[in-house]
């Protein structure tokens, strides 16, 4: 499983969980758990996004500490 699938996943299940018991107290506990399935799958997948731009600025740098190191 990628990177992407966990945390989407992850947000996913955690969204799941945390609507179902919103929507217990709120009297649709299924609805609630859909909902929260949708909107912690779309989290999940948020924040690979933001992980892959944080690892990609951090390779850039690398890269470019390597080659700044070889020149001087």
């Amino acid at each position: 499983m990628s990177d992407t699938q966990q945390r989407t996943l992850t947000g996913a299940a955690g969204g799941a969980a945390g609507g179902a018991a919103i929507g217990a107290i709120a009297g649709n506990a299924g609805l609630g758990a859909a909902l929260g399935g949708v909107a912690g799958a779309a989290g999940g997948y948020i924040w690979d996004q933001h992980k892959k731009s944080e690892n990609s600025a951090y390779q850039r740098g690398v890269a470019a500490g390597q080659k700044q190191q070889t020149t001087n």
